[in-house]
């Protein structure tokens, strides 16, 4: 999962990154509004964690006009000002949750997994798909209740697909969720990650679909 953070406190934005990063999501990191706008309005995120006060463009106005522009990922608005005021001016601006500075990591986590679960159209922090298990709070995985040991890389992909169970997913959808934006990218790799996780997984749960991608789903649910 690919999170976009707009933070211009360089201190915060440094402990929240590492703690994004350890949590097991890809992090892009804007510390004024102009950049954040641009990134938020021209590459997928599966959730923004947008300031309001920000530099040369505040938080606000920055969600307006990604919402007016079609922009619909999820964003957890940031403020260290407590005033309902500005928590129902995020509000309105489109966003989807918030959280007062200062806060508890473990906090922005949950709030976090629960709007790119609800995003997906998932209400539980446990993915199944048949024997198969995603731990979406300590990023484990498990088979038939046996854990499986996965890369970073691995675990990001499976995440992915498991948030979007049944859907087509690309090749080129895959590479822009579980890579940064300063990242070598190369579709070529998500391949060599699907093999990996079937082989590990050793069940029928992602299927290629000839020119379009992947689609994870458990096929004995068909039967």
């Amino acid at each position: 999962m690919r999170i976009l953070l707009v933070e211009d406190d360089a201190d915060l934005s440094r402990q929240m990154q590492n703690g994004l990063k350890i949590a097991g999501y890809t992090v892009d990191h804007a510390d004024n509004g102009e950049d954040g706008h641009f990134l938020g309005d021209t590459e997928p995120y599966d959730a923004a964690i947008l300031d309001l006060g920000l530099p040369i463009m505040d938080g606000a106005s920055i969600l307006k006009k990604w919402r007016r522009d079609g922009r619909k990922m999820p964003v957890m608005i940031l403020t260290a000002r407590d005033s309902w005021t500005e928590k129902v001016e995020g509000l309105d601006a489109g966003a989807d949750d918030y959280l007062t500075k200062p806060f508890v990591m473990e906090e922005l986590l949950a709030r976090l997994r629960a709007l790119i679960r609800r995003s997906a159209g998932q209400t539980s922090p446990l993915l199944e798909a048949g024997p198969v298990i995603l731990d979406t709070r300590n990023g484990k995985v498990a088979l038939n209740g046996t854990a499986i040991k996965l890369t970073a890389l691995e675990f990001k992909l499976l995440s992915y697909m498991m948030h979007h169970q049944s859907k087509i997913v690309s090749r080129t959808e895959l590479t822009e969720h579980i890579y940064a934006q300063d990242f070598d990218r190369d579709s070529n790799t998500i391949e060599v990650f699907v093999n990996r996780i079937r082989r590990k997984l050793d069940v029928p749960l992602i299927t290629t679909v000839r020119g379009l991608g992947y689609r994870l789903e458990w096929e004995d649910a068909k039967d």
